[in-house]
């Protein structure tokens, strides 16, 4: 019984975690694009999207998504 209150209080404080991060990645995409990164028109369209659609999420309670949206961007940006 304890492990699993042990398990139970460790998935929810890394969902409160993963909530507190969304806003650190997007900053993180917003710095990269400061730098004017050689991407194509395609590709930055795509990023610029993916980061709006993570905060959108983000905002909606949506943090999983959020991160995949955010993450999919940072993995285009190359960080």
């Amino acid at each position: 019984m304890r492990q699993m209150l042990v398990l139970v209080a460790g998935v929810v404080l890394s969902a409160s975690a993963w909530a507190h991060n969304c806003p650190n990645e997007w900053k993180a995409i917003d710095a990269k694009l400061a730098t004017n990164p050689s991407l194509s028109k395609e590709q930055m369209e795509k990023v610029t999207a993916l980061r709006k659609s993570g905060e959108d999420l983000h905002k909606a309670g949506k943090h999983a998504e959020s991160m995949k949206d955010l993450g999919e961007a940072k993995k285009i940006l190359g960080i």
